[in-house]
């Protein structure tokens, strides 16, 4: 059974930067899209950015773009989420999702992943 394992996340001031990390266990790695989303309570869990298996293709949302960086290690079965420049209106549970898939592209609904983490409560605030 695939798990996931979020980490890295916390309370960090309004312009700050935290990196958020998603280890995989259970299978290889480099065979599944890693999507990340994020919660707010009562809220749809919103995509944020995706990889492709291989790494060489990446999604990111408008709201995030330039300031997020999705990246990928498969050597360490880990996935990343670079986050500079936090608004507290980002503040939610951040989730990494997968899906196995070789495709060159990958998506950011939620319909799209099959395996979820735990998440990871990130809390932007002064």
């Amino acid at each position: 059974q695939l798990q996931l394992v979020e980490s890295g996340g916390g309370l960090v001031q309004p312009g700050g930067s935290l990196t958020l990390s998603c280890v995989v266990s259970g299978f290889n790695a480099a065979y599944y899209a890693i999507g990340w989303f994020r919660q707010v309570p009562g809220q749809d869990r919103e995509g944020v950015s995706c990889i492709t298996s291989s790494g060489n293709n990446t999604n990111l949302g408008d709201s995030v773009k330039g300031r997020f960086t999705i990246s990928r290690d498969n050597h360490k079965n880990t996935a990343y989420l670079r986050m500079n420049g936090l608004k507290p209106e980002e503040t939610a549970v951040y989730y990494c999702a997968a899906v196995l898939s070789l495709a060159a592209s990958c998506g950011t609904l939620r319909t799209e992943y099959n395996y979820w983490g735990q998440g990871t409560q990130v809390t932007v605030a002064s």
